[in-house]
């Protein structure tokens, strides 16, 4: 099979295929094909591979439009939010979101609130003296701390988060994503009606008042943004958890280290973003004829960024598929780059460091069960370890 063939293979596998390694078909197409005609899903598009020309598309949105992310593939359930949009429609958009989503804005103390939902999730299996970490604890706790934020009973998580995985399948398989999406708005239409009648201090009741120019977001902004948030949010933190989780397992030296030095977290989180970006791939719409690395792009053409083949790109990392916190020299670009940088990338991050501070904090001789299947990562548009199988002192 030739290197579009392959990458065509990867783009229609769906996002969350178990597909271990993609990184050895971007290697080839960064060093032959940067900027490669594939057919998608959803249209006949290019792939582009290198960061500088991933940088490029993501910095010029004059060029590159995100109108795509508006009209096609998750959009159909998502709705229209701040990822499709451009230009002033987008500045107001996140200008009215982009503070609702800052750490100091939410709910009290939240970094306490955050470390309370962590060590709840932790003291139903803390006793056990194994688990797998992924069922256990990363696939509930970031979609916890969002049900938390927007003020919904917590029993509800389950049912949220299921949606969340149902909506990632749309490509694949429509009726189950439309369903979901469905779903999620008919739960989420009489909240946002109530927060309207009687604001509190939760995220639904900052977005349903906030207020830009004299303009706010209409009920069904709010709930596109809600999904949105459920989709990209919580699936982003629990991916990156996972693979950071992944990283210190298999270095047992490295465990060690950052267990011992609490400080090391940040920079452990940044290489894991560079080094398995929780989000690999985003699309764009090129808004008039363009060139791009010698490849000419006629108006109107999908240009599929690779944001996961970008961060290992050996021209600009060295030895780029070693895992290594004290790197140092360029960062990587796993939250995007220029007017469309995640809005939620703080609020990631401190999750992400509040969840590990806190498994570290109650699972003593955290390691690797050897008795189980090792672990893998998998996944093409989303990265993370299919299970995280490790055994600990009882606490």
């Amino acid at each position: 099979m030739g290197n579009v063939e392959t990458v065509e293979a990867l783009m229609r596998s769906g996002p969350l295929a178990p597909i271990e390694d993609p990184y050895s078909v971007y290697a080839e197409l960064r060093r032959s094909d940067p900027v490669t005609r594939v057919d998608t899903l959803f249209s006949k598009g290019y792939f582009v591979s290198r960061f500088e020309d991933v940088q490029t598309v993501l910095k010029h949105d004059e060029l590159y439009s995100s109108r795509s992310n508006g009209e096609r593939g998750i959009a159909l359930v998502m709705g229209r939010t701040i990822v499709g949009m451009d230009g002033r429609e987008h500045l107001r958009h996140r200008a009215l979101i982009t503070p609702a989503l800052a750490p100091r804005a939410l709910r009290g103390d939240f970094p306490s609130l955050v470390r309370d939902i962590a060590h709840g999730i932790i003291d139903a299996f803390a006793g056990e003296g194994a688990a797998d970490l992924v069922t256990a604890f990363t696939f509930a706790y970031p979609l916890r701390v969002f049900v938390e934020i927007l003020g919904i009973p917590p029993d509800e998580v389950d049912a949220f988060h299921h949606w969340a995985i149902d909506l990632c399948h749309v490509a694949q398989d429509p009726a189950r994503g439309l369903a979901s999406a469905q779903k999620m708005k008919d739960y989420l239409a009489p909240v946002v009606e109530r927060k309207r009648e009687r604001p509190t201090d939760d995220l639904i009741s900052r977005l349903v008042v906030a207020e830009v120019d004299g303009e706010r977001l209409s009920d069904e902004e709010i709930i596109a943004f809600l999904r949105l948030l459920v989709m990209a949010g919580a699936e982003t933190t629990y991916h990156l958890m996972g693979s950071a989780l992944f990283a210190l397992l298999s270095d047992p030296a490295l465990l060690r280290a950052v267990q011992d030095d609490r400080e090391l977290i940040a920079p452990l989180l940044d290489e894991t973003l560079r080094w398995e970006s929780p989000v690999q791939i985003v699309t764009r719409e090129t808004a008039q004829d363009t060139v791009l690395a010698g490849v000419e792009l006629p108006k109107g053409t999908d240009v599929i960024v690779g944001i996961g083949s970008a961060n290992r790109d050996e021209r600009r990392y060295p030895d780029p598929d070693r895992f290594d916190i004290q790197r140092r020299g360029e960062p990587h670009i796993a939250f995007g780059f220029g007017k469309h940088y995640c809005a939620g990338s703080r609020l990631a991050l401190l999750e992400a460091r509040v969840g590990i501070e806190a498994l570290f904090d109650r699972l003593p001789g955290m390691r690797f069960d050897s008795r189980e299947a090792p672990s893998r990562m998998v996944g093409v548009a989303f990265r993370s370890p299919d299970q995280l199988k490790v055994r600990f002192a009882d606490a």
